[in-house]
């Protein structure tokens, strides 16, 4: 399994919550709603240690990543944790070129149409729109409309009352963490409402 898949299924889950959880029981509700990518942030209590458990209990069956990447040796103890893709709420051009020249895929954070420009020709798989909330859906179409060949991953305030206008315009992808697994869900390990959300969010893009 590869990066290929985020542009087939158009969701990367977002894992972020500071207390101690169920990996396993969470990742296996992501994967029994059909979704296959997801990031766990590096500010996540033992993050390390949380993408080194996941990678290898679900390395074969989901494309996992390491995301809120601030630095290239936060990004080198992820990679050796087994993080596959990197996503950073920032363009650091050295973070980029490293993954550009090694093709592994990078996601960086942007918001103008400068930094999404510069962000793609250092090497960006998709630019990470970020944070979306504050300009909405719309934005999005107006970078798409001379950056029509940058790919957009949609990042910050996705609901499911607005992951359709994201979609329809223009965004490429979106990556959603709270907005579509509850913490308290986590926290009381109730995974089939995290399945189920996961699912509706699914129908809406298909719909689309």
């Amino acid at each position: 399994m590869d990066i290929s898949i985020l542009d087939e299924q158009r969701i990367l889950i977002i894992i972020r919550h500071n207390k101690p959880f169920d990996l396993e029981g969470l990742f296996q509700a992501v994967l029994e709603s059909g979704l296959n990518t997801i990031e766990i942030t590096l500010n996540t209590p033992q993050a390390l240690e949380l993408i080194e458990k996941a990678c290898r209990t679900f390395g074969d069956k989901m494309f996992i990543g390491a995301g809120t990447v601030l630095s290239l040796n936060a990004l080198e103890k992820a990679r050796d944790a087994g993080a596959r893709f990197f996503v950073s709420p920032v363009f650091d051009s050295d973070i980029v070129e490293y993954c550009s020249k090694r093709k592994i895929p990078i996601f960086p954070g942007a918001l103008t149409p400068t930094e999404v420009y510069h962000a793609y020709k250092a090497g960006a798989y998709m630019v990470k729109l970020f944070p979306a909330s504050v300009f909405g859906p719309s934005y999005i179409k107006s970078i798409k409309a001379p950056l029509s060949g940058i790919k957009i991953l949609a990042v910050g305030g996705i609901q499911s009352s607005n992951l359709k206008e994201y979609i329809s315009n223009g965004a490429d992808a979106v990556a959603i963490g709270s907005g579509i697994i509850k913490p308290n869900w986590i926290d009381s390990k109730n995974f089939q409402a995290i399945t189920d959300s996961i699912i509706t969010f699914q129908s809406s893009i298909r719909s689309s």
